[in-house]
């Protein structure tokens, strides 16, 4: 909204210092201070208001070290999450863009899902919260959501990047950007490692006849029904103790916020041969905005934690991480950055697929680790659940810096 006010006293008054808001980095700047502010500022108050109605965390004794002393925490802190994303983003991003509106929509949708999980885990008593069939019908309805705006929506487009060889001074061949190709309506993607790694969906059923390519939709929509409900079922698993489903999230928004800078600037993204997305840019500002709300919540949540974030905070995080992949073309990237919601998760599998096999097989069930998901694990071989969190950022951060390389590594 200030975008476009200051837009107007611009263009109708020539107000000094006005024509910032039209640069991308000043609005990212504003909106992730903001968001800090809001989080850490405000979250004290939801925390307060939390606590004055009794929502507190009900935990079930899983023979855990400290885990009773958490009982009583207040849940629902996914919250200040997002609130501290929403105003920066309402505040300073255009909110024309198809990118922005997808986001929000995405924010709302998850967050409505796990509030109401969390609604029933603490006011109806149910441990167990929302059925699991709710929650995966809630994610495959905002998988078809992205999926169908990704495919039709006529602004969700590429451009191709056409160069020219031209000898410098020192007669060294050099590729110069000499034109843009017109915008196209397609379903590639970045594969990485992969020189030429640019891969289009519907060669996935084209080459059955090339006329088939137009019903591209029936393979793109649902990849991205899957992305969506394994990306935020792997941050909710990833939930489990003071600070790491915030911090781990917070380093894989950050690098989504590098792709889709670069993706939508057409020097950088020729720089560095990557696939150039007009107007993609515009989600720098609700990235910004999302890591310093996860940045601020870490304020209350890390160990010992003031607030859970509880599933309306995690199956939001994972909705938006993984549209964000979706929209700047990089969701093969998805295994490497997020690795530790895939190694989460598949601890997961692992345990309760290899329990039910012993069971079968022999009659008694075994189990690979003493506690799943793997976080548990460590904490069951007596690791304090702050140096977990901390390994686990460590390796994230590896994770992402690995994700970065690919960039040039191919």
């Amino acid at each position: 909204m200030l975008y476009y006010l200051f837009q107007f006293l611009e263009e109708q008054y020539q107000l000094p210092g006005a024509q910032l808001f039209e640069f991308l980095s000043f609005r990212s700047a504003m909106a992730i201070i903001l968001s800090l502010a809001i989080s850490t500022i405000y979250g004290r108050r939801i925390i307060n208001y939390l606590r004055r109605k009794q929502i507190g965390e009900s935990v079930r004794d899983l023979g855990l070290q400290g885990q009773t002393e958490k009982a009583g925490t207040p849940t629902m802190g996914g919250v200040i999450i997002i609130i501290a994303t929403l105003i920066p983003v309402l505040l300073f991003a255009k909110l024309e863009n198809i990118y922005v509106i997808l986001l929000i929509v995405t924010t709302l949708w998850m967050g409505a899902i796990g509030f109401i999980d969390d609604y029933i885990k603490t006011f109806k008593k149910d441990k167990e919260g929302l059925k699991g069939k709710f929650k995966v019908i809630g994610q495959i309805g905002l998988g078809l959501i992205v999926g169908g705006t990704m495919y039709f929506h006529p602004q969700i487009t590429t451009k191709e990047v056409i160069t020219e060889t031209r000898p410098t001074q020192n007669v060294i061949a050099r590729a110069e950007v000499v034109d843009m190709g017109p915008e196209e309506k397609n379903t590639t993607t970045t594969i990485p490692f992969v020189k030429n790694n640019e891969f289009d969906y519907s060669k996935l059923i084209s080459w059955i006849n090339p006329s088939l390519a137009q019903y591209a939709w029936i393979i793109f929509i649902p990849i991205v029904i899957f992305i969506v409900t394994a990306v935020s079922n792997g941050a909710n698993l990833t939930d489990g103790i003071d600070g790491l489903a915030a911090g781990s999230s917070a380093i894989i928004v950050l690098t989504l916020g590098l792709f889709a800078w670069v993706s939508g600037n057409i020097i950088f993204s020729d720089y560095l041969n990557i696939m150039y997305i007009p107007r993609s840019g515009e989600m720098t500002i609700f990235i910004t905005a999302f890591a310093g709300a996860l940045v601020g919540f870490l304020w209350y949540n890390t160990f010992p934690a003031q607030v859970f974030m509880g599933d309306t905070g995690s199956l939001t995080i994972g909705g938006i991480i993984a549209v964000l992949a979706i929209a700047t073309r990089k969701e093969l990237l998805i295994p490497l950055l997020c690795g530790i919601f895939l190694i989460e998760n598949l601890s997961v599998v692992m345990q309760v697929g290899w329990f039910k096999y012993t069971k079968k097989k022999y009659g008694e069930g075994r189990r690979i680790f003493l506690m799943s998901p793997l976080h548990h694990h460590y904490q069951k071989k007596g690791k304090h659940e702050s140096k977990i969190v901390v390994r686990f950022w460590i390796v994230g951060i590896i994770l992402a810096i690995l994700t970065i390389v690919t960039l040039k590594v191919r």
